[in-house]
């Protein structure tokens, strides 16, 4: 089990953070910048039929005034160490109550000038937003509006209930404003997928409804026009069409509510950072085991304090078998700071357990 002269790479394979794989927000470069100038054409000639009013239609007019767009004001260095305006960049956002508040990607708003954003209605009205919390880990954050008289946030659905093969519609801004509110329609593809598992928080949503920079953080809807997911990424890669993803709304709403009750999100830490078999494999790392390979703790954290060290192999959490970082995160993450876990793990090729008291860690 030789892993040290392989230690740097690997831990810095496992602390990579985020789930960018294309999508991503529109930027609009200073100074100069060609938009396509789009009309809409809203004006209804005859009353709609049965067979043009399906589903789609329904659940677009039911949720659709919930999205909106938000406007990033964008800065860099320059080589002389100035802060310069570079462009703007634009996502979406979806309002999920009365009081304001709209779930987005942290990647849409990274970067606001003093935590502000432009938010655009679907009536056509702009509001300043507050960026009251992010969390990198998950891509998600909270945008806070003063909420306008004529509010319509979305209903939130119930992700744990989706069937691959039923309908799936995307509500978002591709490539800017000047298409915003643009519905995709397609079926949800698959169920608990992992594109990154290394920073990956938690299983995606896979879905073809078309998603494109611009639309992350809009809405992924069900045929009933409820909220089921947040809009994230899109393998872009050519020959590779129709593969979007979304982060689960119920894994997205701890989060949220985390962010609304507290400006961050709090989670329980056990201070391991592990590899798994595949992990391990991409690093020429020596290790067939069906666990979790430590290759460094926390000396403070509370893995360590229970007596666990590097090139101990984590096997069970509370009875439940560990192969994956993925399932490793998901059982941390179902607990809170102060819960005490069951560790089931080998040392020295015998099988140990220790009671772990989990601490506390917060987004930034």
């Amino acid at each position: 089990m030789n892993f040290s002269k392989h230690k740097k790479s690997i831990i810095a394979c496992v602390l990579a953070l985020g789930i960018g794989i294309g999508g991503g927000y529109y930027f609009f470069g200073n100074p100069v910048t060609h938009q396509a100038t789009v009309r809409e054409q809203t004006k209804q000639t005859k009353p709609i039929t049965d067979t043009r009013n399906t589903y789609v239609v329904q659940a677009a007019k039911e949720s659709g005034p919930a999205v909106v767009g938000i406007t990033t004001q964008v800065f860099q260095k320059d080589i002389f160490n100035r802060t310069i305006y570079a462009g703007e960049g634009v996502g979406s956002g979806v309002l999920i109550d009365n009081d304001g508040h709209i779930v987005t990607n942290n990647h849409v708003v990274a970067g606001a000038k003093n935590g502000e954003v432009t938010v655009s209605l679907s009536n056509g009205s702009t509001v300043t937003g507050t960026v009251i919390g992010t969390d990198a880990q998950t891509d998600l954050a909270v945008v806070k509006i003063n909420p306008p008289k004529d509010i319509q946030p979305i209903k939130i659905g119930d992700s744990d209930s989706l069937q691959v093969g039923e309908p799936a519609i995307a509500i978002g801004n591709p490539l800017g404003l000047e298409f915003k509110g643009s519905v995709t329609s397609g079926v949800i593809s698959a169920l608990a997928r992992t594109i990154d598992d290394q920073g990956q928080r938690f299983p995606l949503i896979q879905t073809d409804a078309a998603i494109n920079p611009g639309n992350s953080g809009g809405a992924l809807i069900n045929a009933d026009g409820e909220l089921i997911g947040i809009n994230s990424s899109k393998i872009s890669k050519e020959g590779v069409e129709g593969m979007g993803f979304a982060i689960p709304i119920n894994s997205a709403m701890t989060v949220v509510d985390s962010i609304i009750k507290n400006g961050k999100v709090v989670r329980p830490y056990i201070g391991v950072w592990a590899v798994d078999r595949q992990t391990a494999a991409r690093n020429n790392v020596s290790y067939e085991g069906e666990g979790l390979l430590i290759v460094q703790l926390d000396s403070n954290g509370p893995a360590s304090k229970a007596g666990l060290v590097e090139g101990d192999t984590i096997a069970q959490i509370d009875g439940k078998d560990i192969t994956t970082l993925l399932e490793l995160k998901e059982q941390i993450d179902a607990k809170s700071p102060g819960d005490t876990i069951l560790v089931s793990y080998t040392h020295n090729g015998k099988m140990k357990s220790a009671q772990i008291k989990l601490g506390q860690a917060s987004s930034k």
